[in-house]
């Protein structure tokens, strides 16, 4: 069974979007966010919506944050919207799954609690569109994100823009990006339990 061409529907939406609608973007971080930016900038008015209680060390936290607005500064690609630190909402979605390897089950909660509160933000701020940055990454599971994104859609009546964009050099081309801006590109997803740093070097580390 051939799996669903994601970045060919997220195409076909956007060419039946009204130019100028307003999309709320998901952001994990700065690089992710430059490829989806240049992806999204001229059909939509994007907001960046930096909801990320995964990063669970406050200073991994704080300068990831920096970074992403930086890039909105420098670029003028979107405007920003902050959410509170609550780490705490992540560890209860994580609960019973700490010991789960990374892109399992544990992955998969936390796509639905950052997912589930970016849907409803957009309700709560008349957004028309939303979207996430975190299929760029070769480590996320496009499948899990899209899926998850149309829950979310039905619950909050806020359309999803599916997307995998990580097609056609979408991450190469974040890592590009990334180099321009002098962007710190991390090299773990954030969490705790997936801290690839401890007891490892971390030249050897992949960024993310």
């Amino acid at each position: 069974m051939n799996k669903p061409d994601y970045n060919k529907k997220m195409k076909e939406l956007m060419a039946e979007a009204q130019t100028g609608a307003r999309l709320l973007l998901h952001s994990c971080c700065g690089p992710c966010s430059s490829r989806c930016l240049e992806a999204l900038k001229d059909k939509f008015s994007v907001t960046v919506f930096y909801y990320n209680p995964n990063i669970t060390d406050k200073e991994e936290y704080a300068r990831r944050k920096a970074e992403q607005l930086r890039l909105l500064r420098e670029t003028g690609w979107a405007e920003f919207l902050d959410c509170d630190y609550y780490p705490e909402e992540f560890f209860a979605a994580a609960k019973g799954f700490e010991g789960e390897k990374e892109g399992g089950a544990r992955c998969y909660q936390c796509y639905a609690l950052r997912l589930e509160r970016t849907a409803r933000a957009a309700k709560e701020n008349g957004f028309e569109w939303f979207c996430s940055t975190l299929s760029v990454s070769p480590h996320k599971n496009a499948e899990w994100l899209n899926e998850l994104g149309q829950k979310s859609e039905a619950r909050y009546g806020v359309r999803w823009l599916y997307n995998d964009f990580k097609k056609e050099n979408g991450y190469l081309r974040s890592v590009q990006l990334a180099q321009e801006h002098h962007l710190y590109r991390q090299n773990y997803c954030g969490c705790v339990f997936s801290d690839w740093r401890k007891g490892k070097d971390q030249n050897d580390m992949p960024a993310r």
